[in-house]
Parts: C-alpha cells; sequence; structure tokens
C-alpha cells in the first residue's frame, strides 16, 4: 500500500475496537442482538445512553467498512482477474464465516448456557434441533461476498477491461450530490424496513440497514477510481460536519419523546409508517457521512506515517473481528459477579475484551495454515 494511504489500514483497526465496545454496550443495557445481555435495555438513563452509543455507531460504523471494502475491490480484481478474484473472496471470507457459523457461534451460545445452568451443550443442541445457524458478525462476510460477486458480475457486463488498472482522478461530488445520496439512502432504507424491519433477518442480513451499505460500497468503488479520498477537504466536509451537529441531537430527544409518547413497550423504531421510524431511516445517513469524512481527514492527517504498532494492531484486526463475540462474551461472564454499575462494567469489558482480542489474534496470524485466511 503506497504510504499516502497507510491511515486507511488504521481506520479499519480502530473500527474494529469500536465493534468490540459496541457490543459490550449491548452486554450492558443498550438495545441491540447479542449473545449475552447481562443487563437488558430499558428506559433507565444508563441503558438510554448506551443505546444512543449503539445507535450513533450504527449509523456510519459498518456502512464504513463497506466503504473501505469497495475502495480496494477494483484494484484487486483487476490484479488478480475474476476466477483468482473470486476464490480469494471465498478463502478470506468464506472460510471464517463457515468457522464461525460452525464453531465460533455454537461455541460463544454453549458458554452463554452453560453459565445459566443449562449446560454447555443445551445451546448448540438447540440450534441443531431448530436448524438455526448464527453468522453472527460474520455476516459481514456473507454480505461482502454478494457485493463482490455483483462487482465481478457488473464490470463483466459492462464490459470494462480487467487490463485498464489506470485511476481517473474526478473532482469530488459537490454539496447537492451529497444531500441527494443522504436522502435516497435514507427514503431506501425507510422503504426496505417496511418490509423487513430493523432486526429481522434475511439469510442472516438485516436488511433494513443495507440501503447504506450497498450505497457505501459502490460510492468506495469509485472512491478509487476516481481519487476522492484523497482529494477530500475540510472544506468539501465542513457542510456535513455542520450537519452531523444540527441532526445529532434528533435521535436522544427523538427517543425521549416516543418513550413518552407511545410507551416503552410500544415504540417502534424499527419499521412501519410511524414518526421514529422516518426518523431513524433518514438521521442515519444524515450523522454518517459526517462521521466517515471527519474520520478520514483526522486519519489522513495524524496518522498516515509509517508505525511498527499501527502495522501490528492493523494485520491483526481481521482476526479479531472473527474471534470477538468468543472472547468478549468470555470475559463478561467471568466479570458477572463484579458488583459494579453497568457504565464501569461497559468500560471495563470492552476495554480488557480488546486488549485480549489482540493479544489471541497474534498468534493465530502466526500459524502457517491461518494467516493466509485471516
Amino acid at each position: 500500500m503506497a504510504q499516502r494511504e497507510l491511515y486507511v489500514d488504521r481506520i479499519r483497526t480502530v473500527l474494529t475496537a469500536v465493534v468490540v465496545v459496541f457490543h459490550a454496550a449491548i452486554t450492558y443495557g443498550a438495545s441491540g442482538g447479542w449473545f449475552y445481555h447481562e443487563v437488558k435495555p430499558s428506559a433507565s438513563p444508563v441503558s438510554l445512553a448506551l443505546t444512543l452509543f449503539v445507535t450513533t455507531n450504527q449509523a456510519y460504523f459498518m456502512g464504513f467498512f463497506f466503504l473501505l471494502a469497495g475502495y480496494f475491490t477494483p484494484p484487486s480484481l483487476e490484479r488478480k482477474g475474476y476466477r483468482r478474484f473470486i476464490v480469494d473472496r471465498l478463502v478470506r471470507l468464506g472460510l471464517p464465516l463457515v468457522a464461525f457459523v460452525l464453531l465460533l457461534g455454537p461455541l460463544t451460545v454453549g458458554m452463554v448456557t452453560a453459565a445459566e445452568g443449562h449446560g454447555f451443550w443445551a445451546g448448540p443442541r438447540y440450534l441443531w434441533l431448530h436448524h438455526r445457524l448464527i453468522n453472527g458478525p460474520l455476516w459481514f462476510a456473507e454480505a461482502l461476498i454478494l457485493m463482490s460477486v455483483a462487482y465481478c458480475g457488473w464490470r463483466a457486463l459492462a464490459g470494462a477491461s480487467l487490463k485498464k488498472t489506470d485511476r481517473a482522478p474526478r473532482p469530488l461530488p459537490g454539496y447537492p450530490w451529497w444531500l441527494a445520496s443522504a436522502v435516497g439512502v435514507g427514503a431506501a432504507a425507510f422503504g426496505i424496513r417496511q418490509i423487513v424491519p430493523v432486526g429481522h433477518d434475511v439469510i442472516g442480513l438485516q436488511l433494513g440497514y443495507f440501503s447504506s451499505y450497498i450505497f457505501l460500497f459502490a460510492l468506495g468503488v469509485a472512491a478509487w477510481r476516481y481519487e476522492w479520498l484523497r482529494q477530500l477537504s475540510w472544506h468539501n466536509a465542513w457542510p456535513w460536519l455542520a450537519t452531523l451537529v444540527v441532526a445529532w441531537p434528533f435521535m436522544p430527544v427523538g427517543i425521549v419523546v416516543a418513550l413518552k409518547t407511545f410507551g416503552p413497550d410500544k415504540v417502534n423504531f424499527s419499521g412501519g409508517l410511524t414518526w421514529p421510524a422516518i426518523l431513524y431511516a433518514f438521521w442515519e445517513p444524515f450523522v454518517a457521512w459526517g462521521l466517515i469524512a471527519a474520520y478520514v481527514l483526522i486519519f489522513r492527517q495524524r496518522l498516515n506515517q509509517p508505525s511498527a504498532l499501527w502495522d501490528w494492531l492493523g494485520r491483526r484486526a481481521y482476526a479479531v473481528y472473527i474471534i470477538h463475540p468468543v472472547i468478549l462474551v468470555g470475559v463478561s461472564l467471568l466479570m458477572r459477579t463484579w458488583s459494579a454499575p453497568a457504565l464501569a462494567k461497559w468500560g471495563v469489558v470492552g476495554l480488557l475484551s480488546c486488549v485480549v482480542c489482540w493479544l489471541v489474534a497474534d498468534p493465530l496470524v502466526r500459524l502457517p495454515g491461518l494467516r493466509k485466511v485471516i
């Protein structure tokens, strides 16, 4: 990778740590799906604060992963060709997905059922008897396989030669295009959620979030071809940073108003023709675009120099992403007897889990067989 793009790996590393802390927040009271809930979501201030943390990160961080994946897809395809590219995707993404479904997912569920006094095998047995497959965070690998295949199909149908690898810089789109994309992504999310509300899976994928995922993957592809990440400046981003500051408070205010209006058991941000669902669908891109732009600019300016520590962390980030459910649930279960406020446990368990994840990932990426996959 060229030195001027070292910051991209730094971003992926930090986002991976955010994923771990994100799931720790759900463990201790935030709303969301996870293997283990020590504190159930409620209308308490702590639970609402953690839910807001989760909601803010959900707005941008997985979409950001897809943008970065899209950014490196064209050069990888053009370098490897269709066959080698698809095989590589199936190895790098498909094998971890299969490993999680067959091993890591049932292992994590078994740890929880054992801690609840039902025995380890009660969890895997339930999954087997009910024909349930848990892809956990590896839904991202599943989705990225589908998007990679779709991109290959689009390139083949368009007749674009893989030998043409030159980048063709174009001016970064102006604010009206950013605005149109935010409105379009929000409208598409709202429409999808009428059929598949947030929280409902289709083949292991929460399609309610996929309008932004697909758009950002495509944006990443375009950003590589037209060198938009290099061209991005504070001048381009400041309107969306201002939009972020203005838009973000609408969610905490909306949550409080919705809880008082509908009650904790009836409020619905996930789908349907309700104002909370409309707010959530459009709030996400209006917050995400500013956060993503800020990440790129700050990391490009401050974290674009060679660093042995960042290289070490980055090389292990993918392995951390794969194994973190087992580690986080394990640490949470070990700490469950500690009588401390939920916020304190979230901070300690989240930080400790990150440390353990990277330490466990270190020998994994050194193993001859695994190192080619993770």
